[in-house]
């Protein structure tokens, strides 16, 4: 391989492991024999025996595929047309929707950013005030600003009909023709957001832009910002963690069941031995698995880290004598018999819970010190010497009283507490965050991501 390609390997790889994709020096070799095999003039092949080399799981294509478009561009520069007319384009894109015509979408998308993505230029702002596509003065480029030029979605008739005058549609229905047309619209809006990318990296660079520009994994993804897809992807992710952790904890359990050093016993039995402990005699542990509770805050944006922390620990339940699950807004209830049931469709359990539990009462904002006081009073039988809890939620009490004796009155009670807080620690105690008194009394950990997450429940569960 020359310098150059070897640089642009060596900052693929480098951008991928910034996105948390594990690859190590063996891999690393390997996708650079791949590129001297395969060569660099079939780029789409190229890109599969790099994924091949690189990466373990299909969940990291996401990823991977965008931050390849960086460093292995399509082209260099505008495009050679000369500006573009919105509507002359939208019917050369229907056309080329028509005929799946990839090749020449890809020009299409080319086109349509250097035409309609452009800002950060006032010549961009007076050309759309003429009506007319971006000014190559432009500071950067959006794929959200071309598609709303385009519009691409709004070609699904015009293109649905044209397949069936060519007779291409022939065996298929009118809904599984759109669902196909949908899909071609989909590989197009990719091939915009891709060029968009490829030309910010171009003034800006291609590794700031791999940083900034490409979406991390789901997870990695904050629980607070996560939309609907990203959760909905994170709880399809929770099975595979559980057997994941069930594994560690299983190990854990394991040693930690062989015990301690006998002192005494060690060296009574050295004596044999001249006083050498040859054998050291360890105090037998008796394996008793501990109960689990948790407190969880399912108000606002702390809802999808509270749903999936407690789908993750539902599917360990075997690993615990007994687990108990406990909901609240501003009133506490119990919803473990709900999450068994909701543990089939995980997608439907926060509506679910929302509907058949008390959560709240006159208002619906959140209220720790009252759900907490609550929670002590009605269910403090949940709680004993062998019980394990974790609260989730953000420490965030609107302002009121948060109820400090109550949260004493639950660690006095309790093996250990544990509470993990979805917000960056930087905020702790900002606004009407109670974190750091709350962080006074028990341990509080900060977990933003399934990441994270996952890291700390492998950690603090008790074996």
């Amino acid at each position: 391989m020359t310098t150059g390609v070897t640089e642009r390997l060596t900052s693929l790889v480098g951008a991928l492991r910034a996105h948390g994709v594990r690859i190590g020096t063996g891999e690393t070799v390997d996708a650079a024999q791949a590129v001297q095999a395969l060569g660099l003039a079939d780029r789409e092949l190229l890109r599969e025996g790099l994924a091949a080399t690189l990466l373990h799981t299909a969940d990291q294509r996401p990823v991977f595929d965008p931050v390849f478009d960086l460093y292995f561009p399509r082209g260099v520069g505008a495009p050679e047309s000369g500006p573009a007319d919105r509507e002359d384009l939208r019917d050369r894109l229907a056309d080329a929707l028509a005929a799946d015509d990839q090749a020449l979408m890809a020009r299409l998308a080319a086109e349509a950013v250097d035409g309609f993505g452009g800002w950060g230029s006032p010549l961009v702002e007076r050309s759309r005030e003429l009506g007319g596509g971006s000014s190559p003065a432009s500071d950067g480029w959006s794929s959200h600003q071309t598609l709303d030029r385009i519009r691409p979605q709004t070609l699904l008739a015009r293109v649905r009909d044209s397949v069936r005058a060519q007779g291409a549609g022939a065996g298929f229905t009118d809904r599984l023709l759109e669902d196909e047309i949908r899909r071609r619209i989909e590989v197009f809006r990719r091939m915009v957001a891709a060029e968009a990318r490829r030309r910010v990296a171009e003034r800006r660079g291609r590794d700031e832009t791999a940083r900034r520009a490409v979406a991390p994994t789901a997870d990695r993804v904050d629980f607070l910002f996560a939309g609907r897809a990203q959760l909905a992807e994170l709880r399809r992710t929770v099975q595979p963690l559980a057997r994941k952790l069930a594994t560690r904890l299983a190990a854990r359990r394991r040693r930690a069941s062989r015990g301690s050093i006998d002192l005494r016993r060690t060296l009574r039995g050295s004596l044999s031995t001249g006083g050498v402990p040859m054998k050291p005699v360890l105090r037998r542990r008796r394996p008793v698995r501990p109960e689990l509770v948790l407190l969880c805050d399912v108000s606002g944006s702390v809802a999808g880290f509270s749903d999936f922390t407690m789908l993750l620990v539902q599917a360990l339940h075997d690993q615990f004598s007994k687990v108990r699950v406990f909901a609240f807004v501003n009133r506490v209830d119990e919803v473990t018999g709900l999450l068994v049931h909701g543990a089939a469709d995980p997608g439907a359990l926060g509506a679910r819970i929302s509907a058949e539990a008390t959560l709240t009462s006159w208002h619906g904002s959140s209220d720790y010190g009252v759900a907490l006081g609550e929670f002590a009073e009605r269910y403090g039988d949940a709680v004993g010497p062998r019980t394990t809890v974790f609260v989730l939620g953000d420490a965030r009490t609107n302002n009121s009283d948060p109820n400090l004796p109550a949260v004493r009155h639950i660690a006095e009670r309790a093996r250990r507490v544990y509470w993990l807080n979805p917000e960056q620690r930087s905020r702790w105690g900002t606004g009407d965050s109670a974190a750091e008194a709350y962080a006074e009394l028990v341990e509080m950990h900060e977990c933003r991501n399934a990441r994270q997450l996952g890291v700390l429940v492998g950690r603090l569960l008790p074996v």
